[in-house]
């Protein structure tokens, strides 16, 4: 069967060589565009499908147009201080932070009547589990076994499972922000900029994935550090690895 896709992250779908793949310069979770503009969204999915008829081998093609702007604020930052301890272990102060934004995540989940967290396999009660268990990946660089958290069953083994802690993590910040006052809302380069200038998240973020840049001898923790850190927040580079030999089918 032939299939196609559409990538928002260039250097994963180079790592996977999807059969068809169009590439779109848009932030993460937005791969058609801007919300509710449904001609510029269907001239991407048309570019999509016409890869069909185009490419007869494994083709990652860029999409050119830039979305229109989103009218977002560029000059956002976070209402909501942060201003945690500076001493104390990574633990410490990644739970502080966490206490620190859970009322506003509660508040997001009872208007919205859900909530994004729990890929990992942890409960939406269970954050203060979560945020123990990746700061003991990120102070002890442990990056193969799972660590141990009471009444959690894991849905992924590691180093995989570091990813979606992660993204666990930041549903639950990005919820609590999202029940902050004002007019508008960050958009993805803003976000990105505060969680790794600003929070202990984003110092856990970084030193989970130098762990993952330890363990030379396991590929699939070099594509993990690719997911975990968005481009440019990796120690000045890209935390994808500039050389990937997984053994994946392309398919046709």
């Amino acid at each position: 069967m032939a299939t196609t896709s559409i990538s928002l992250i260039r250097e994963m779908s180079e790592a996977v060589v999807p059969p068809r793949a169009l590439w779109v310069p848009f932030p993460l979770g937005r791969p058609l565009g801007v919300v509710d503009d449904s001609e510029f969204q269907k001239s991407v999915m048309r570019t999509a499908f016409g890869l069909l008829d185009t490419a007869t081998e494994p083709t990652i093609e860029d999409y050119e147009i830039q979305a229109p702007g989103e009218g977002l604020s560029e000059n956002w930052s976070c209402p909501l201080n942060l201003s945690t301890e500076s001493s104390g272990s990574l633990t410490d102060r990644l739970l502080a932070e966490v206490a620190l934004l859970r009322p506003w995540a509660i508040e997001t989940r009872r208007q919205r009547g859900r909530t994004l967290f729990g890929a990992s396999g942890a409960g939406e009660d269970q954050v203060d589990e979560l945020a123990r268990a990746f700061a003991s990946i990120a102070e002890t660089g442990e990056v193969t076994s799972a660590p141990v958290v009471v009444d959690v069953a894991w849905a992924f083994d590691m180093p995989l499972l570091a990813r979606h802690i992660a993204d666990d993590l930041r549903s639950f910040y990005h919820e609590a922000l999202a029940a902050q006052p004002g007019d508008t809302a960050p958009n993805h380069d803003a976000l990105n900029r505060w969680i790794f200038g600003e929070t202990v998240l984003g110092e856990a973020l970084l030193l989970v994935a130098d762990g993952l840049t330890k363990a030379s001898d396991l590929p699939m923790a070099q594509l993990v550090r690719g997911l975990l850190i968005p481009e440019g927040h990796y120690r000045g580079g890209s935390a994808f690895p500039e050389e990937t030999n997984f053994p994946i089918n392309p398919g046709t």
